[in-house]
């Protein structure tokens, strides 16, 4: 069972799927640190080596593990075709 994730979305303000999950996401309340990539050159390499591209929207949930260490639990790439799954996750965290 999931519990308490903490979400990670990669994303370019040029991305009109990226807005959409944006917009998804605060109109119902989840909290998520927004990791925008043209502000961030670094946040480029992170996403690539997550997801081992750099194409955004990138979802990465993770759970905080021993002393307070990050681990990856999921990732996706893209909102729309994903849709349903991060709810699904969402709805059980």
């Amino acid at each position: 069972m999931v519990h308490k994730l903490e979400l990670e979305l990669y994303t370019r303000p040029t991305c009109s799927d990226c807005q959409e999950a944006k917009k998804y996401l605060t109109s119902n309340g989840v909290h998520f640190i927004d990791k925008d990539v043209s502000k961030i050159p670094t946040l480029e390499e992170d996403l690539k080596e997550i997801s081992g591209t750099k194409i955004v929207p990138m979802f990465a949930f993770y759970k905080k593990g021993l002393f307070g260490k990050k681990k990856l639990v999921k990732s996706f790439i893209g909102f729309e075709n994903n849709k349903s799954e991060i709810i699904s996750i969402l709805n059980r965290s």
